[in-house]
């Protein structure tokens, strides 16, 4: 009986591995969890320096960010409203619609700080949807880059073709192009704007062709946005290259040109533009932005703001980790004793 006892609770034999030798033996250990790796155990004074160290790494970095961010000076002027004359106040639509009101406007802005050239000019666009999945479809690559020779143009729908001939380029994106117009005078000189090399050089080498020319567009019954010379190529048509360029975010902005000279503090800005472009049907808002850039780019504190709170939840969890192991601490002796007793029970 005792012999019986004893065979049943002896625990069941493995069976004796053969070894594998080669690549083989490589992906059996692999397979079976055997390689060897390396198993860091993460005791307190490990987890308190690497909290201690991204705190102290995160915080410079995050202030030299948001110094840098707060270095750029920008000029945001909304003029939608603006531009529309008091008799059309309530009708807005019709105001923008009706090609025999003039849509000249004037702003006035004032520099509040010297600007150091190269100055950046954009237009800003509010609640409006580049990115819906339609719109973002709604063109066709590959006549961008061969133009007419490409015949297959379904992708472009409503805006495929105009009084039964296909249209350069086609699509809603192209067919929406921003077209209001910027003239910018300081006292009794015009600025010049430079508006070339204002698209990526990528773009106008790879997707627009060199040899592909506007042909039929806007000719039909309904207008979207502005319309192209039919006699430069669309490689250099650097507007509608930085506008089919579409944006991820609904409030986005688009390079206009660049002014090349310095603007002192309190000079007087007057813009005189045309207010061309239809964003009231939708709700949407128009705003002008002059802005520097520093090394970072443009104005943007959200960057060096996220640095600084990470840093300091790093900081604030090392201490509470280092207040913790004052109060709770073990004899390492003790502790490494602890540890082989629960070894050995499980």
């Amino acid at each position: 009986m005792e012999m019986e006892r004893a065979s049943t609770s002896a625990a069941p034999v493995r069976p004796r591995e053969v070894p594998i030798e080669g690549k083989s033996n490589v992906f059996h250990q692999f397979k079976q969890q055997q390689l060897p790796a390396c198993k860091p155990i993460l005791t307190p004074a490990w987890v308190i320096t690497t909290y201690l160290f991204m705190g102290a790494f995160f915080i410079p970095v995050g202030l030299v960010t948001v110094r840098s961010s707060r270095s750029v000076v920008e000029l945001v002027d909304r003029y939608d409203i603006k531009c529309v004359p008091d008799a059309f106040k309530s009708d807005k639509l019709r105001y923008i619609k009706d090609s025999s009101i003039p849509k000249n406007c004037s702003l006035f802005l004032k520099v509040y700080k010297h600007m150091k050239a190269p100055i950046y000019i954009y237009y800003q666009l509010d609640n409006y949807y580049q990115n819906h999945r339609r719109y973002v479809k709604n063109r066709n690559d590959q006549q961008l880059l061969h133009g007419l020779k490409y015949n297959d143009s379904s992708s472009c729908k409503p805006e495929q073709s105009s009084n039964g001939l296909p249209v350069v380029p086609c699509g809603l994106i192209a067919w929406s192009l921003f077209n209001d117009t910027y003239k910018f005078i300081r006292g009794r000189s015009e600025l010049k704007v430079n508006r070339k090399n204002i698209a990526w050089k990528s773009d106008r080498d790879h997707k627009f062709g060199k040899h592909v020319y506007p042909f039929n567009f806007q000719n039909g019954t309904l207008i979207g946005g502005g319309r192209l010379d039919p006699s430069i190529p669309l490689s250099d048509q650097e507007d509608l290259i930085v506008w089919m360029r579409t944006a991820a975010l609904p409030s986005f902005r688009k390079l206009y040109g660049r002014i090349e000279e310095d603007l002192d503090a309190d000079d007087v800005i007057v813009v005189k533009l045309m207010n061309n472009y239809n964003t009231y049907s939708f709700g949407g808002k128009k705003k002008l932005v002059l802005s520097t850039s520093s090394w970072l780019g443009g104005k943007n504190d959200f960057i060096g703001a996220a640095y600084i709170v990470v840093g300091s939840v790093c900081l604030l969890v090392a201490i509470v980790f280092i207040l913790l192991h004052i109060k709770c601490s073990r004899p390492y002796g003790e502790m490494h004793l602890s540890w082989n007793k629960k070894a050995i029970s499980s």
